[in-house]
């Protein structure tokens, strides 16, 4: 059997959510709002501490989880990426004494 299958629409749902927020958090760390690079490490580092979760379209997350799920998801993503703006902020202060 030879099927083919147009993967390009599935996509993990907290990389919208983790940028988004990282972005919305940037300004309450100057030191690393404006590098780029240091924010993209934030949002890699919030979203290793994150379940993934696979949708085609934003109404699938919605749509699948309950109230309280979306509740835990949107207070665990604001977890990580707050330990992320940390992390990094702190391995950055690190080097720079190195």
């Amino acid at each position: 059997m030879n099927a083919t299958a147009d993967f390009t629409s599935v996509r993990n749902h907290n990389e919208r959510a983790v940028f988004d927020a990282v972005l919305k958090q940037a300004a309450r760390y100057p030191g690393l709002a404006d590098r780029p690079e240091l924010l993209a490490d934030v949002a890699c580092v919030a979203l290793n501490r994150l379940p993934p979760r696979y949708i085609r379209h934003e109404v699938d997350f919605a749509f699948y989880l309950s109230e309280r799920e979306r509740g835990e998801s949107d207070r665990h993503l604001a977890e990580a990426v707050d330990y992320a703006f940390g992390f990094v902020q702190a391995r950055t202060a690190m080097r720079a004494r190195a």
